[in-house]
């Protein structure tokens, strides 16, 4: 994909970006809502038309509707709708009568979970159910490519981590999968390399632990004061970037000295902190750190237009529970 742009009425810009995804890699496309990730990935897959730029698929233009197309690239978008009485092994063997060698679709639901729910009609399903039913049928045709945007969005635990299990398997096999999510635990398990989009650029471009090692030495520590302490204080501190109030506990981001100037502070208070927890530099620290650290004007790599904004909605960026 090479300076791929499109813009929306009123020469409102939504996309202005460039990036390679390499043979047989999970490639993560992540960023806040409304950074142009999902209208990237249309793009690519055929479902959005470029207003300027190139995009090659396997050395197919989306844009020309080819059909080869079709046989080499699946796709599982963010929102799918099938008619409410169209049964889950109807949708895969519908699906499967488009391809010349299809996936075994019975395979398929015992893999995904969805082997007791074979004959529930689609408006059965709960929101999980039809998640893995979208992604069966970006599978079904044994694409080449793979887009699959939220995948695991409404799973549980354990099928999310099903789900990561086969997708390393298609990897390890030669699919090439292009990841859109929010979940940055699923970017640091399933991706080899992912970009960060905002506002409509690519502002970093690495693998997970690459990302991750520019905040290698940020901490956070999590405790809870056993008396009332002065906020301002904490905040103060020259190693302290933020203090967050989480019910009766403190969480405070920072840089190497964080913990020692953290426990002398509270020690000048007369607090002690309680349940003490140090958590080292994630993925999900990254993004905040790529966010904070950019000029209004932006990096020459890292382009970003407003540094509040960005920051805000990068921290609104999920984690899931556990």
């Amino acid at each position: 994909m090479r300076g791929l742009r499109k813009v929306y009425p009123g020469n409102v810009g939504a996309l202005d970006i460039s990036f390679t995804v390499e043979h047989g890699e999970i490639f993560g496309l992540l960023g806040p809502n409304g950074s142009g990730k999902t209208t990237a990935v249309e793009c690519v897959g055929g479902l959005r038309r470029r207003d300027a730029g190139s995009v090659d698929v396997l050395g197919l233009d989306p844009a020309d509707g080819d059909v080869e197309l079709r046989d080499v690239l699946g796709i599982q978008p963010q929102d799918s709708l099938l008619p409410d009485k169209l049964r889950v092994a109807e949708a895969l063997e519908l699906y499967a009568a488009f391809y010349r060698d299809p996936a075994d679709p019975e395979d398929l639901m015992e893999r995904l979970g969805l082997a007791h729910q074979r004959r529930s009609y689609f408006q059965a399903l709960s929101g999980g159910q039809k998640q893995r039913l979208s992604v069966a049928l970006a599978l079904v045709g044994r694409p080449k490519v793979a887009i699959l945007d939220e995948l695991t969005t409404g799973l549980d635990p354990r099928a999310r981590r099903e789900v990561w299990g086969m997708l390393r398997e298609l990897r390890d096999a030669g699919t090439t999968l292009l990841l859109v999510s929010h979940f940055m635990d699923e970017a640091e398990h399933l991706c080899d390399r992912v970009a960060v989009i905002d506002h409509g650029r690519v502002v970093a471009l690495d693998s997970p632990e690459g990302l991750a090692a520019r905040v290698a030495t940020a901490q956070t520590v999590r405790f809870v004061p056993d008396r009332p302490v002065d906020f301002d204080a904490l905040r103060a501190l020259s190693s302290v970037r933020s203090v967050e109030s989480v019910g009766s506990g403190l969480i405070v981001s920072g840089g190497e000295e964080l913990i020692t100037d953290v426990v002398l502070a509270l020690d000048r208070q007369g607090a002690r902190a309680t349940g003490l927890r140090v958590e080292q530099s994630s993925l999900e620290d990254a993004f905040v750190r790529v966010v904070d650290e950019q000029d209004v004007d932006g990096a020459p790599d890292e382009q970003l237009a407003r540094v509040a904004e960005g920051r805000s909605r990068v921290r609104g960026m999920r984690r899931p529970t556990r």
